[in-house]
């Protein structure tokens, strides 16, 4: 299973486009809209690419883009466009932004740096203290 629930492989358009609007965003604000990511790609000398259109692609209601159209999308999100044909790519491009989502929040960035120069058993047994707190705070292991 990924994120979304869907099984592995099994992953549309859609959602892999979804996860990328939820997850990549500006600096202290929320999701990108489709206005700002079609204006973006047209600033970029992207091909031609309406919000409406982006937002159809989004949600599942058009899924066959031309090559052009997922390079832009690809490029803007700043993701190979293999995240949106290979299930393994997308596997390892949402595991290094679900990392660094995570290095956004200050006090996970501040005991990463803090745990630098500690010893292999010594992180051992810190990752176990981190994965017992998920467990009692009801997170998945996914983070």
């Amino acid at each position: 299973m990924v994120s979304d629930g869907t099984p592995e492989g099994k992953r549309t358009l859609a959602s892999k486009l979804d996860y990328l609007f939820e997850t990549v965003r500006p600096r202290g604000r929320a999701a990108y809209t489709h206005e700002e990511v079609a204006t973006e790609i047209a600033k970029r000398g992207g091909p031609t690419v309406s919000a409406s259109y982006i937002w159809s692609l989004r949600t599942g209601k058009k899924d066959n883009p031309t090559m052009r159209h997922l390079e832009a999308l690809a490029d803007f999100f700043g993701v190979p466009p293999s995240y949106f044909f290979s299930a393994e790519d997308s596997e390892r491009v949402e595991s290094e932004l679900a990392l660094l989502t995570a290095f956004r929040d200050a006090e996970v960035r501040g005991v990463a740096l803090r745990s630098s120069g500690l010893s292999s058993e010594t992180l051992q047994t810190i990752r176990g203290f981190v994965e017992r707190a998920r467990a009692l705070e009801g997170l998945s292991d996914e983070g």
